[in-house]
């Protein structure tokens, strides 16, 4: 497990382990929270293909999940953790006796902006916009060739904006933290964008990614998501009902929001339902509920 000390690893890991499962952890840092898995503290991005062939092939790996990357700043950095890191960890696994399964976590944005009504299908043309979207797909794209090329058994699931426990990232970690903050004397302002995106709780996307492993989806392209456009303003009205916070805490205004994304994302999940036999479980206030209860766990600091 690639990326396990994120939203997206730590959701993959209980998936696989509550079906029994024994998961090799592995990221840049050791987390500061315990747990019963071997871990590996690497820069796959860095690591020497044939080093890391080995420590995979003594730990007897037969998948492996990429979830590693997310949003980062710059050039430089979106090509090291999403195409550079996809490579070394693709020249590693074709060391590898068989065809390891490679399921690698892609993104929305590797479609770029989608006009308002529509829902992406596979075989959309990826045109993507920001330097994560085209960093993105290009990392997937390696993954197909890989796999066209017999070196992997590979599938890149495209992934839509993920809320539920641990996935207080972009605008809604910003909102969780404004929230943390709030008070009579500081209310937390939260600015609401005129805008629908697809959500998917990220315990429902582990469930798609340990439904990929064993289904005969090798050299894929699968959408994981809701299907469903849903304003961002009502999200924020479920954030804001699940923290209870005393009147007055919490000030919505209305105004556009420069966002990476685009003002609409929404995909069609027809071919998740038919190769992985996987729909969405989790719904939306639910999934923001808990989002905001496994937060108060351990609050977020609201940065000056």
């Amino acid at each position: 497990m690639f990326g396990a000390t994120g939203c997206v690893g730590r959701a993959v890991t209980a998936a696989f382990t509550a079906a029994g499962s024994a998961v090799l952890e592995a990221a840049r840092h050791r987390p500061p929270y315990a747990d019963d898995h071997r871990f590996l503290a690497l820069d796959a991005a860095a690591a020497d293909p044939g080093e890391l062939a080995g420590l995979l092939a003594a730990a007897r790996v037969d998948t492996v999940v990429n979830a590693t990357g997310g949003w980062v700043t710059g050039e430089t950095e979106n090509e090291r953790v999403h195409v550079r890191l996809v490579e070394n960890l693709l020249a590693a696994l074709a060391r590898l006796p068989g065809r390891i399964r490679l399921v690698q976590i892609g993104s929305v944005h590797e479609y770029g902006p989608l006009p308002a009504g529509t829902a992406a299908e596979e075989t959309r043309p990826p045109h993507p916009a920001s330097v994560y979207g085209r960093s993105k797909l290009a990392g997937a794209e390696a993954v197909l060739r890989a796999t066209r090329a017999g070196l992997v058994d590979g599938v890149v699931l495209r992934v839509v904006n993920l809320c539920g426990p641990g996935a207080e990232v972009g605008f809604l970690g910003a909102a969780v933290r404004r929230l943390h903050a709030a008070t009579p004397e500081r209310p937390a302002e939260l600015i609401v964008a005129d805008a629908r995106r697809d959500f998917l709780d990220v315990r429902d996307l582990a469930a798609a990614v340990l439904a990929a492993v064993t289904a005969p989806v090798a050299g894929q392209v699968i959408n994981v998501g809701r299907g469903e456009a849903v304003p961002v303003a009502h999200v924020l009205d479920l954030l804001v009902a699940a923290a209870g916070r005393p009147p007055g805490t919490v000030r919505l205004r209305t105004a556009p929001v420069d966002s990476r994304g685009g003002d609409w994302t929404r995909v069609d999940i027809g071919r998740a339902a038919r190769s992985l036999g996987w729909r969405p479980a989790v719904d939306l206030p639910e999934s923001i509920k808990d989002m905001w209860d496994a937060s108060r766990a351990d609050p977020p600091v609201e940065q000056p």
